[in-house]
C-alpha cells in the first residue's frame, strides 16, 4: 500500500491543488472522517447523494482499513499524520478521509419544501440550516451570494450528511415562484411565524448572520417573518432557521 509523508509529493500537492478551488468552481471534496463516510454511504443512490463519486480513499498511516473501503473500488493512499492534518485542515486528523469528485448542479422545477440561505458565511452556520432542514423534511436548498462554500469539508462535517440529503443549487436573485416565500426577518410588519402559511410549496430564506435582511429591498412575493422572542434582539440564524423548519414540520408532517 502506497505510503505518502512528503508534502512535496506530486499527488499530494495535486490534491491540495483541486480543493483549493472553492464556491462555483469546486469539482472536488474530502470526507472528513468514518461517521461522515458511512452517512454518504447510506444515502450515495439518492440524487443528492451521487452528486459527489468516490475517487480516492484516504487513510492515516497506522490505521486499520474500513469496512467500506474495499467496496467502493477506488484507489488507497495511506497518509502521514501531518499530510492528514493538512488536507482536512484540522488539529487532530481523521482516520479516514474519502476524496470526492463533485458533479454539475441540479436543475429543473423546485422541490415543494425548499430552504434558502442568502449571505450566510460561517460553514458551521450554513452546514448547521442544511442539518435542520434536512431533519424536518425539507427536500431542497438554494444558495444565494455570500454564502460559504457548501461542498468545503468543514461545512459538509458541520452539515453531518445532509448535503448528501438535499439537493444544492446557487441562485443569484430572488424570484418567486407561486409557492409561499419567507425571509426570517423580525422587522416591523413581519408576519408572526405562528400565523404564517407554511403549507406546500414553500421556500424558507435565512439571511446573513450579522445584519438578517436589514436594508434588503425585498421583491414582490417574499414577505418577512418574524420568530417571537424575548429579551434579545434576535437568534443566531442556525436556530432560527432550525425553530422555522420544526414548525413548518410539526403542522405539516410528511
Amino acid at each position: 500500500m502506497p505510503l505518502l509523508t512528503s508534502k512535496a509529493n506530486p499527488r499530494f500537492k495535486d490534491l491540495q491543488a483541486r480543493l483549493r478551488q472553492g464556491g462555483p468552481r469546486r469539482g472536488a471534496t474530502l470526507l472528513l472522517g468514518a461517521k461522515l463516510i458511512e452517512a454518504w454511504a447510506e444515502a450515495r443512490r439518492t440524487p443528492a447523494g451521487s452528486r459527489l463519486r468516490p475517487a480516492l480513499w484516504l487513510r492515516l498511516e497506522q490505521t486499520d482499513p474500513h469496512p467500506l473501503e474495499a467496496g467502493l473500488g477506488v484507489e488507497t493512499l495511506v497518509l502521514g499524520e501531518a499530510l492528514m492534518r493538512d488536507l482536512a485542515e484540522a488539529g487532530s486528523p481523521p482516520e479516514h478521509e474519502l476524496f470526492m469528485e463533485l458533479g454539475p448542479e441540479p436543475a429543473g422545477p423546485l422541490a415543494p419544501r425548499v430552504i434558502g440561505a442568502w449571505g450566510i458565511q460561517d460553514p458551521g452556520n450554513l452546514g448547521a440550516i442544511l442539518r435542520s432542514a434536512a431533519a424536518f423534511g425539507f427536500q431542497e436548498a438554494l444558495l444565494g451570494p455570500g454564502c460559504a462554500d457548501p461542498f468545503h469539508p468543514r461545512t459538509l462535517r458541520g452539515g453531518m450528511g445532509a448535503a448528501f440529503l438535499l439537493p444544492l443549487r446557487r441562485v443569484g436573485t430572488l424570484e418567486p415562484d407561486a409557492g409561499h416565500w419567507y425571509a426570517l426577518d423580525g422587522a416591523p410588519g413581519a408576519v408572526a411565524l405562528g400565523e404564517a402559511d407554511l403549507s406546500e410549496p414553500l421556500r424558507l430564506w435565512v439571511g446573513n448572520e450579522g445584519h438578517g435582511w436589514q436594508g434588503a429591498d425585498l421583491p414582490e412575493g417574499v414577505r418577512r417573518l418574524a420568530i417571537p422572542i424575548q429579551g434579545l434582539e434576535s437568534l443566531n440564524a442556525a436556530v432560527a432557521a432550525g425553530i422555522a423548519c420544526y414548525e413548518t414540520a410539526r403542522r405539516y408532517p410528511r
